[in-house]
């Protein structure tokens, strides 16, 4: 079976020498050739949310948090609001015409897609409207540094994060900040990949330390980058790196296509030491419900009332009661 399914993929292998980074395209004909499947792992028993916690009136208040181009924001509305929170669509525009407040915020959710096109790269022209504004940055820094507030970043909303300089943490020096840059492949990734959740401060993944799950990717520009690593090596020494791109053994992998895009020790998260915010490539709201995962196994079917996902929003409310 594996020479034949070489065979029928030689056609596919040879067009993607042409169109990706060629070096990928031949780790990845390698590393498919024998590969046994993923091997997802669970550390915790997903459960649903019950209906008296959806249904109540004073759930906690989560913006979720959009701009021009962006496209995760219906998915991760519906994540939260699955998990026992009051969502709110939210644009940059709305703080702009004093619409809206972060004061009024429980958590603060920047979702994934192409911001204003991304046409000055990767989340830039959306952490500019944020940082060159002041009543608005102001706003932000004051949500950001209150102790009863989250945040959550993902893809595009992951790149904006860390510009802000809301992961790891704040005072680096823009020069030495952390950021994510183009895939190694050259090429817009969209995957079904693995993760190996490691422990780490994220209250969002409190309780899912261990487990290996599914999750898309969907990202041209999604490889952690380190210009000083000495800051590597502390986020890493601190657990800040929780969540890493897996191989077939459910091990953290910088082997290509189970790593998607370079990142290095498979980096596809980063949290603050507090545990309050959390910037994650991968995207985790398109996979919160079991019939979004592209593959599960047959005994998870059968036997998980929730996706294993949904637990990270759950965390996210149960701390905001908690607070």
């Amino acid at each position: 079976m594996r020479v034949l399914r070489g065979v029928w993929e030689e056609t596919g292998s040879r067009l993607e020498r042409l169109q990706r980074n060629p070096v990928c395209a031949e780790e990845e004909k390698k590393n498919i050739y024998d590969r046994q499947g993923p091997s997802f792992s669970l550390s915790y028993t997903p459960e649903p949310t019950p209906d008296e916690i959806i249904n109540r009136g004073d759930k906690p208040k989560v913006a979720i948090i959009r701009e021009e181009g962006s496209n995760g924001d219906r998915e991760m509305t519906s994540a939260f609001y699955l998990a026992g929170f009051e969502p709110w669509d939210v644009t940059l525009t709305d703080f702009l015409e004093e619409k809206a407040n972060m004061e009024e915020f429980a958590g603060a959710v920047f979702v994934g897609g192409f911001s204003y096109a991304d046409v000055l790269d990767s989340a830039k022209g959306w952490a500019g409207v944020i940082r060159y504004n002041k009543n608005i940055w102001r706003q932000f820094q004051s949500f950001y540094h209150r102790t009863d507030t989250f945040s959550l970043g993902v893809c595009n909303g992951c790149q904006l994060m860390a510009l802000l300089g809301w992961v790891p943490w704040q005072g680096i020096d823009d020069n030495r900040q952390p950021r994510f840059i183009h895939n190694i492949s050259g090429r817009f990734e969209s995957r079904f990949a693995s993760a190996r959740i490691l422990r780490s401060p994220s209250i969002m993944l409190k309780g899912m330390e261990d487990a290996v799950l599914g999750v898309w990717v969907a990202h041209g520009e999604g490889r952690a980058y380190f210009p000083d690593d000495i800051i590597r090596r502390n986020i890493l020494e601190q657990g800040l790196a929780p969540v890493r791109y897996a191989d077939d053994k459910g091990d953290p992998t910088d082997r290509y296509p189970f790593n998607p895009n370079g990142s290095p020790e498979g980096i596809a998260a980063l949290c603050s030491p507090d545990g309050r915010h959390l910037a994650l490539m991968p995207h985790p709201e398109r996979a919160f419900l079991k019939w979004q995962w592209a593959w599960m196994p047959e005994d998870w079917k059968r036997e998980l009332r929730a996706s294993p996902w949904l637990k990270m929003f759950q965390n996210a409310r149960e701390w905001c009661e908690e607070k």
